[in-house]
């Protein structure tokens, strides 16, 4: 785990966090939930230590998957800023990488969920690929 404190918000700042560490595995999601949450190729999560909501907690939403997962987000700007596997509670959240402020000591550590991946995205950048969770085949 890296530590220090690093600061996050929604887009138009109506919630800010600060979280203590990061772990060092940050995947890029390409299954269809996260791209539809994340308007994006993929969205690309990470597990958090000490998340502090700051401001803006009551603006926090939360979106049931039919597969139990929650998506988290602001209910003004609609930001996406966390991801809860089935069954975990909000201390076990998985921040956006893309709602930290400030630089952060982690990177991309591999493509998972590339089953469900965009057809117009091309992975070139030299990260494993899994086409289900990182225990699925490469």
């Amino acid at each position: 785990m890296i530590t220090n404190e690093y600061k996050g918000s929604c887009l138009c700042g109506g919630i800010t966090f600060s979280v203590a560490g990061f772990s060092e595995l940050a995947a890029n999601c390409h299954c269809t939930m996260c791209r539809k949450f994340h308007g994006a190729a993929f969205s690309t999560m990470v597990e958090v230590t000490d998340l502090k909501w700051l401001s803006g907690e009551n603006l926090l939403k939360v979106f049931s998957s039919p597969n139990g997962t929650k998506r988290c987000f602001c209910s003004n700007c609609g930001s996406s800023l966390g991801f809860l596997s089935k069954g975990q509670s909000m201390s076990n959240i998985e921040i956006s990488i893309a709602a930290v402020d400030t630089d952060i000591p982690v990177k991309a550590d591999a493509h998972i969920y590339t089953n469900y991946k965009a057809c117009w995205y091309l992975i070139n950048d030299g990260l494993p690929v899994y086409k289900e969770h990182r225990q699925g085949d490469t």
